[in-house]
């Protein structure tokens, strides 16, 4: 009987968890390649994030570099007592926060390329449209405060959970939930004319 070959699957959350607790203990132990287990692993998201957190790839960039940085420098520190991925997701906002912070004013979102239209969106007045719509979410964006931003972030484009924002932003669940909330109500408020 001829088979195919097994097709592996991904592996789970708890799999992965169970493997990033391994990769921190030895790379706190100053395994270098289990450190970069975790970099791989890990970077994408927390690139996205500061993507978004920063509007500049560049500085997003930097400070997911940084974050790595300043964790291998810290690993033998961690205690393990929240996850390595909510450990990095808590740097990583903590750098975008001072970044935000340090830009006075806030630097403009309209550095930002506008994302290519589906193929099957090629009216010209569709593309005005949905460029004119992403200014304004851009322009609305740069109205929250850095915090609210962050909470917003998470919550509404990273999909995470009000606990992972409150490990991950170091306020509690209850602080995290009005800051999303507020963020969306001076959205809501500012992006009427688009409802």
């Amino acid at each position: 009987m001829t088979g195919s070959p097994a097709r592996s699957e991904p592996p789970d959350d708890e799999a992965l968890r169970v493997d990033d607790v391994l990769m921190t203990e030895r790379a706190a132990e100053g395994d270098e390649d289990a450190f970069a287990v975790l970099v791989r692993r890990h970077a994408p998201a927390l690139l996205r994030l500061a993507a978004r957190l920063l509007g500049n790839r560049t500085e997003a960039e930097d400070a997911v570099q940084d974050a790595f940085v300043s964790a291998w420098r810290r690993l033998p520190e961690f205690r393990g007592g929240s996850s390595f991925a909510t450990w990095m997701y808590r740097i990583v906002t903590n750098r975008c926060l001072n970044v935000l912070r340090a830009r006075r004013p806030q630097a403009p979102l309209n550095d930002l390329p506008d994302l290519p239209a589906p193929a099957h969106v090629t009216a010209p007045d569709r593309i005005t449209e949905g460029r004119a719509a992403l200014h304004d979410l851009r322009e609305a964006l740069a109205t929250l405060s850095p915090e609210q931003r962050t909470c917003w972030t998470l919550r509404t484009l990273d999909g995470r959970s009000y606990a992972f924002i409150a490990k991950a932003v170091g306020i509690s669940e209850q602080a995290a939930r009005a800051r999303v909330f507020r963020a969306r109500r001076r959205l809501t408020h500012t992006l009427g004319a688009w409802q």
